[in-house]
């Protein structure tokens, strides 16, 4: 059903190919643009961007603190007070609200 496609990158200008498995999925996914940027200048963009899944996270300070349902010790992203209750991370998904 797909063929691969040669498409000319916005950035750099080169060609690059957009599979028919990189269709494959793009559809799968629901994508209805193509690509506009290689794949070597797509890094680079979201190198520089910093996107990613830790983004700005792995500078975060974080603080010690004991559960307060379990007793077990936890790692959170702000100092705890001591005024409300600190869950580990196994305690407080079930807490948790969407």
């Amino acid at each position: 059903m797909f063929q691969d496609k040669t498409l000319s990158c916005k950035d750099c200008g080169n060609d690059f190919t957009f599979t028919a498995s990189e269709q494959e999925f793009f559809a799968e996914k629901g994508f209805t643009n193509e690509p506009g940027r290689c794949p070597a200048c797509r890094a680079a963009r979201k190198e520089q961007s910093g996107r990613g899944r830790n983004q700005g996270r792995s500078d975060r300070q974080m603080y010690t603190a004991v559960c307060h349902a379990c007793g077990k010790p936890a790692t959170v992203p702000f100092q705890p007070s001591g005024d409300k209750p600190v869950y580990c991370r196994d305690c407080f998904q079930p807490r948790r609200s969407y």
